[in-house]
């Protein structure tokens, strides 16, 4: 299992962590994705590519850098 870091910019609330959450969740191979509004992080683990999961959280409208 891998574990992917995002940082995301432009969540204001627990909505946006909810959309953002639901969005990673529904990236075939996700196993986990835990968001924080506080930091901007996001960590997702499963089998994802870190492409398809940055893609999700930009078509929901937010900026987001894969981590190292």
């Amino acid at each position: 299992m891998n574990t992917v870091q995002l940082q995301i910019t432009g969540m204001t609330c627990g909505h946006c962590v909810a959309a953002v959450t639901k969005a990673l969740k529904a990236v075939p191979g996700t196993q986990d994705a835990q968001v924080d509004l506080a930091s901007g992080r996001a960590t997702v683990q499963g089998s994802s590519t870190p492409e398809a999961l940055a893609k999700a959280v930009a078509d929901e409208g937010y900026e987001v850098t894969l981590k190292d």
